[in-house]
C-alpha cells in the first residue's frame, strides 16, 4: 500500500521540486542583471562581492538552511512550505522595486534566507516519499527544476535585454508570480509518512521513560555520520565553490574577460542550462537508478575538470567558450550537485536527516559566500588562467573523494540503509 501511495507521489515531487526552480532561478536573476545594477548604482567590486556573499548564493540560503535543517526535523517536512515561499516573495519584490543599493541587498538576503531554508525539506521529501527503485530519479527530478529556472531566467534577460534594468525588474516579477502559484500548490501536499513514523517512534519512547538522545551530537559523533559528512563536504562544498561562482559571476566573467555583450553572456549561459536539463533527464533520471552510481558520478566529475582546463587554458575565443559550456553543462546534469541530494537524503537518519542537509549545505553556501567576496577582486588582479586553475583545483579535490567514497545503494530503502550504516 505504501509503495502504491508513493508511486502516485510523483504530483507531490514535482510540487516541492518548483522550490528548487525557483531557488536557482533568483540566483541566476542576480546574474543576469549584474552589470545593470552594477551601471545603475555605480556599484565596485567590494559591493559586487557582497551582493553575492549575502545572498541565495551565499551567507543568505547558509543561515536559512541552519534554520531550515531544524524546523524540518522537528515540526515537520511539510511545515516549512506554509511560510518560506511567503519570505521569498517578500526578498524578490524588495529586488524588483530596489532604487538603492540597501534595498537591494536586503532583498538578495531574505531571498536567501528563503531559498536556504526549503533545501533541507526539498531533498528530504523528495527522498522519502520515492519508490525505492526511483529514488535517484525523483531526486532527478528536483536536479530538473533547478537548472530548468536559471535557463527559464537567463532566457528572459536575453529577451528583455533592450529594456536594461527594467528587463531585470520583470524576470524577478515573475519569480514572485510562479512563487504565489507553488505556494497555493504545496498547501495541498502530505507529510512525509517516514518522518511521521519516526515521531510516532519517539513519542512512544518518551512514554515509556525512554531518554531521547541528542540528534545534533548524534550527527557528529555516530562514526557512520562523520564519513558521510567527510564525503559530502568533498563532493559538494567543493564543486560548489566551482558551480556558485559560476551560477552568481559568469556572465560577468563573459563579459569582462570574454568581452561578450550582456545579451550574448546570457544567452550563452542560458544554453549551458539546457544542456543540463537534457543532462539531468537523460542521464541521471534515467540512469541512476540502473548504473553504478560511482562510475556516473565519475564521468561527469571528469567532463567537468576537462571543461575547466578549456576555459583557462585556452583564449577565451568561441571555441573554447562553447567547448567549456557544451562540457560543462552535459556534466553538471549528473554532477556533485545531484549526487549530493540523492547522498545527503540516503546516508543520514530520519530523526536528523534534514539538519544534516542544513549543515551541509550552510557549510557549502558559506564557502561560497567567502570565494564571492573576492571573485572580482581575484580576477582583476590574478588574472583568470590562475583563477580559473584554483577552480580546477576545487574539482579534483571533488572527483577524487566522490571516487574513493562513493556507496552504492541502488534499490534500496531508507530503512535498509539506515539499517546497514548505524548497526554495522
Amino acid at each position: 500500500m505504501a509503495t502504491a501511495v508513493k508511486k502516485n507521489n510523483k504530483k507531490a515531487t514535482i510540487t516541492v521540486a518548483m522550490s528548487n526552480y525557483l531557488e536557482a532561478g533568483s540566483i541566476v536573476a542576480g546574474a543576469g542583471g549584474l552589470t545593470l545594477w552594477m551601471e545603475y548604482l555605480n556599484l565596485d567590486d567590494f559591493k559586487l562581492g557582497l551582493l553575492g556573499a549575502l545572498s541565495a548564493n551565499g551567507f543568505g540560503s547558509a543561515i536559512g538552511a541552519l534554520i531550515g535543517g531544524i524546523l524540518v526535523d522537528k515540526y515537520g517536512r511539510k511545515f516549512i512550505y506554509k511560510y518560506d515561499l511567503l519570505v521569498y516573495m517578500l526578498g524578490v519584490l524588495l529586488i524588483t522595486f530596489s532604487f538603492n543599493f540597501p534595498m537591494l541587498l536586503i532583498g538578495y538576503v531574505i531571498t536567501g534566507i528563503a531559498v536556504g531554508a526549503a533545501i533541507p525539506a526539498a531533498w528530504t521529501y523528495i527522498a522519502e516519499e520515492a519508490p525505492d527503485n526511483e529514488r535517484a530519479a525523483r531526486i532527478g527530478y528536483g536536479q530538473l527544476a533547478w537548472s530548468v529556472g536559471p535557463a527559464i531566467s537567463l532566457l528572459l534577460s536575453v529577451l528583455l535585454a533592450p529594456l536594461g534594468l527594467l528587463g531585470s525588474r520583470i524576470i524577478f516579477a515573475q519569480l514572485f508570480v510562479i512563487a504565489l502559484v507553488t505556494w497555493i500548490m504545496q498547501q495541498q501536499i502530505n507529510e512525509s509518512a517516514i518522518w511521521e513514523e519516526e515521531k510516532q517512534k519517539e513519542k512512544a519512547q518518551i512514554q515509556k521513560g525512554e531518554k531521547i538522545a541528542n540528534p545534533i551530537k548524534e550527527l557528529f559523533s555516530i562514526k557512520a555520520n562523520r564519513q558521510a559528512i567527510v564525503l559530502l563536504i568533498g563532493i559538494y562544498v567543493f564543486w560548489n565553490l566551482v558551480a556558485g561562482v559560476m551560477g552568481y559571476f559568469m556572465p560577468y566573467i563573459y563579459e569582462t574577460v570574454g568581452g561578450l555583450t550582456a545579451a550574448h553572456a546570457n544567452l550563452l549561459q542560458a544554453f549551458l542550462w539546457i544542456l543540463t536539463v537534457a543532462s539531468t533527464y537523460f542521464v541521471f533520471i534515467k540512469l541512476g537508478d540502473k548504473v553504478n552510481r560511482k562510475m556516473l558520478y565519475t564521468i561527469g566529475a571528469v567532463l567537468g575538470i576537462i571543461a575547466w582546463l578549456v576555459l583557462s587554458l585556452g583564449s577565451m575565443g568561441m571555441f573554447e567558450l562553447f567547448t567549456f559550456v557544451i562540457l560543462w553543462g552535459i556534466a553538471a546534469g549528473f554532477g556533485a550537485q545531484a549526487f549530493y541530494g540523492l547522498w545527503s537524503s540516503e546516508l543520514f537518519h530520519t530523526k536528523y536527516r534534514a539538519k544534516a542537509q542544513g549543515f551541509l549545505f550552510a557549510t557549502a553556501r558559506i564557502s561560497v559566500g567567502l570565494i564571492s567576496l573576492v571573485v572580482p577582486l581575484m580576477i582583476t588582479t590574478l588574472g583568470f588562467k590562475i583563477s580559473g586553475l584554483i577552480m580546477i583545483g576545487f574539482l579534483l579535490v571533488a572527483a577524487i573523494v566522490g571516487f574513493v567514497m562513493a556507496p552504492e545503494t541502488r534499490g534500496k530503502s531508507l530503512k535498509e540503509i539506515e539499517k546497514e550504516r548505524y548497526t554495522a
